[in-house]
């Protein structure tokens, strides 16, 4: 070898040197092949797939979308940034509403179909001029999906309709489906289809010809009422304050049959937006009853039937308002005060004297 031991060592003393100077400058070369690869990476274009589509229209408030779509950036104004929100904001077409709605078009099982449709009314709501654009074969698509065999499907139906239902242009043809949801809401027993179909029935003027069916479904709506879901009870008293305004269906109203505690829904300890719009009910009833219109007619009443349990010789309403009078809410002090008022002083008498006397024996003179 010839070489002294000494140098040997130093050789590879530098050698180890050089080794690891080449090591480290390799590792660092890596990471910054990884780090600029990583920069440079974009997400996949999202497929056509229903749920690709339904996850990049995008609610506020939700949960980070999964890796194929990125999660849309916090605006100042709290709402998101990016995708179709983005887009619409600088005045252009998303394009979502429209690929939503070929993918329906298409053979899709039921939970896509859901998730379409849930997927519309959301974007409905957030990109109303796109909406706008929509078209009434859109709303057909729609309300043909009312008569899929899944539960789910219709009440995702029903939503979708309702947000439609926002925009003047549909309101027509969204009508033309009120029997058929009156139907869904008659026939079964869903407490979120209830919910839904009823907040889509308030949201529209009901045209006349849907008169007859509402009559035939009074029954299922009454039971409703005297459910114990607060959401679908709420919803149900409001369409019946309102049909009770109709003089071709007050008296189908106040012959309808009802349970014996009816009034249980007149207690304090019902909450007190139930309470509210049982009062207006009530309040409605009374005014309608009492008009020259609706007191032309002697009318004929079931032993068990709505009128009895209100304003029947046995009716103990009476008490239940001079309780609410002193409800810890004061808009249902208020509400009760006007049924009073409205039981005391019929519409007639009201016009013809300042004075109002009692209309019947509901409250006596030491009250």
């Amino acid at each position: 070898m010839g070489k002294s031991i000494p140098r040997c060592l130093a050789l590879l003393d530098i050698r180890k040197s050089v080794v690891s100077l080449a090591t480290g400058a390799g590792a660092i070369y890596l990471l910054y092949k990884a780090i600029r690869a990583g920069i440079k990476c974009q997400p996949p274009l999202c497929t056509n797939s229903p749920i690709c589509i339904a996850r990049e229209c995008a609610g506020p408030g939700e949960r980070a979308l999964p890796q194929e779509v990125p999660a849309p950036e916090a605006s100042p104004v709290g709402r998101p940034k990016g995708l179709a929100i983005e887009r619409e904001r600088h005045g252009r077409d998303s394009g979502e509403l429209r690929r939503l709605f070929k993918s329906l078009e298409c053979k899709q099982d039921e939970y896509s179909k859901s998730m379409i449709l849930h997927s519309i009314t959301r974007c409905v709501y957030l990109l109303e001029p796109e909406a706008s654009s929509c078209t009434t074969d859109d709303i057909r698509l729609v309300g043909d999906m009312l008569d899929d065999k899944d539960n789910s499907v219709k009440i995702q139906a029903l939503n979708t309709l309702k947000a439609f239902s926002g925009i003047r242009k549909f309101r027509l043809k969204i009508q033309e489906h009120a029997i058929k949801v009156l139907e869904l809401i008659s026939t079964i027993w869903d407490t979120e289809l209830h919910v839904a179909g009823l907040r889509l029935l308030n949201n529209l003027p009901l045209p006349d010809y849907v008169h007859p069916q509402l009559r035939r479904v009074m029954p299922a709506l009454m039971e409703i009422l005297q459910s114990d879901y607060i959401l679908s009870q709420v919803q149900v008293i409001r369409l019946l304050s309102h049909l009770a305004q109709k003089n071709d269906l007050l008296y189908d109203i106040l012959n309808c049959q009802v349970h014996p505690d009816f009034l249980k829904l007149f207690q304090s300890s019902q909450p007190g937006s139930l309470l509210f719009e049982v009062l207006v009910f009530a309040e409605r009833l009374s005014e309608g009853r009492n008009s020259p219109h609706y007191r032309a007619v002697k009318w004929h009443y079931n032993e068990q039937s709505l009128h009895e349990a209100l304003f029947g010789d046995e009716s103990r309403l009476a008490d239940r308002l001079l309780a609410l009078v002193i409800h810890p809410e004061e808009e249902v002090q208020i509400q009760a005060c006007k049924v009073i008022v409205s039981l005391q002083c019929p519409q007639d008498l009201g016009a013809r004297s300042s004075s109002c006397h009692p209309s019947h024996s509901y409250f006596k003179s030491t009250e």
